[in-house]
């Protein structure tokens, strides 16, 4: 096993009140069986074991030929590949995505690629069950085929198919996949726009919010995008979303996204859109590897060094195991396509600064919680309460003068939390760890 150890030292000040640090250690574990990249890659469980799974993709040659069925998984424990069963369609693609939702892995899209170099959008759904190392019988096709879309997954049910190309440009759509009843749902579109339409992005859902970011437009040669996209879930309608959208400094196209800690981050790729076979659309020939990450945090979106460890481009999926995320495959540096997997671990500091308040006294119990917090004010006053957390935003507020409040926040995913009481005269501000 190669070690890469990288430390980003990211220090932000959160509420005015935090500093914030990114920890990367990579390793360079086990070879893939061959060199791949555009692949489709997710985590799944073979009864108590722990995969890193790769469906498809294109080989070494770039070329259409090149692309394949081929399937693979990763023994997380023994640091072993295998082989499995090719995709069953009849079809090979490239750009597809894929999701593991209760014990079932599912492949949604992809495109084919014709000799002729025309372009075939895919509607296929195939379902793996990792237990069997088997594939099912196709789910129900997509209603508007799709691929190189955002694909996430809501509480462990629901998959969201988010823009993304289909056959002659970028759509608007977001397709919501019922895995328990093999249904597809319409949710609501993007922004019929270049700043929410987008092939190549990637993203996450994090509590009941969507992140994607970058991607291609489909104007004139596919510029890359910078557009950092929110869509708000309402919980008692998975349906209907709120969408916002807020521009950054960088732009990301193909990269992986995952999330720790309450925090998204955006892994490897590259700042050029470009072809299937790494050949920019601007006509700058072969697009360089992006050499930093990005982070999400404090609500803006920042870039981490790598320190000279810098992870391939051209990826479609992460596996999330654990504390540890892992990526195979992609393109390295000069287009190279890779046989590379990589694990990762990230990590999170955080130390919060306590405003102390000895006029107004609150105190928080229990802390850590799961549940429920209780706030307990020494005299009642008009006062605003807010719970951020540490990406920057409100997840609760209130307007009270009670001496004695409770809060339910057993559905606010763990992390660290800052409760503020805001008062005509001060601002007074404690941590709250939920677990």
């Amino acid at each position: 096993m190669k070690k890469i150890l990288v430390f980003l030292p990211l220090l932000y000040t959160i509420f005015g009140q935090s500093q914030t640090a990114a920890i990367l250690n990579i390793n360079e574990v086990a070879n893939m069986p061959m060199a791949i990249s555009n692949n489709a890659v997710i985590e799944g469980w073979a009864n108590d074991t722990a995969y890193l799974y790769s469906f498809g993709g294109i080989d070494s040659t770039k070329i259409w030929s090149g692309i394949n069925k081929k399937s693979f998984r990763y023994n997380t424990t023994t640091d072993i590949w295998d082989t499995i069963p090719d995709l069953p369609n009849t079809n090979a693609v490239i750009a597809a995505g894929a999701s593991y939702v209760d014990s079932i892995i599912y492949i949604i899209g992809g495109y084919q690629v014709l000799s002729n170099g025309n372009e075939i959008s895919s509607n296929i759904v195939n379902r793996f069950n990792p237990k069997t190392n088997t594939y099912l019988s196709d789910g129900a096709p997509i209603p508007v085929a799709t691929d190189d879309h955002v694909q996430v997954v809501y509480k462990d049910s629901l998959i969201y198919v988010i823009t993304g190309w289909s056959n002659t440009g970028n759509i608007p759509d977001v397709q919501i996949y019922d895995a328990h009843n093999d249904t597809w749902l319409t949710g609501t579109a993007i922004p019929n726009n270049n700043i929410y339409k987008a092939f190549g992005a990637s993203g996450t859902i994090i509590g009941d919010t969507i992140y994607y970011h970058g991607g291609a437009s489909t104007a004139f040669n596919f510029p890359g995008q910078s557009t950092l996209r929110r869509g708000a879930i309402d919980p008692l309608n998975p349906t209907q979303i709120t969408w916002t959208n807020q521009n950054t400094n960088y732009t990301t196209y193909r990269s992986a996204c995952t999330q720790f800690s309450s925090f998204p981050f955006w892994l490897g790729g590259s700042e050029i859109t470009y072809n299937y076979n790494g050949i920019a659309y601007n006509g700058s020939g072969g697009v360089p590897i992006k050499s930093t990450n990005l982070f999400l945090n404090a609500g803006l979106l920042d870039s981490t060094s790598t320190n000279g460890a810098i992870l391939p481009m051209d990826l479609r999926g992460i596996a999330n195991v654990g504390t540890h995320q892992y990526i195979a495959g992609g393109m390295l540096n000069n287009q190279v396509v890779s046989n590379k997997t990589y694990q990762i671990q990230i990590g999170i500091t955080t130390s919060l600064k306590e405003e102390p308040n000895t006029k107004h006294r609150f105190n928080i119990y229990p802390n850590p919680t799961s549940n429920q917090i209780n706030l307990v004010f020494q005299k009642s006053e008009n006062r605003t309460i807010q719970l951020l957390n540490l990406l920057g935003e409100e997840v609760l507020a209130i307007k009270s003068n009670k001496n004695n409040l409770k809060f339910d926040v057993s559905s606010y995913p763990k992390g660290i939390y800052l409760v503020t009481v805001k008062t005509n005269q001060e601002r007074t501000s404690k941590k709250i760890i939920i677990q």
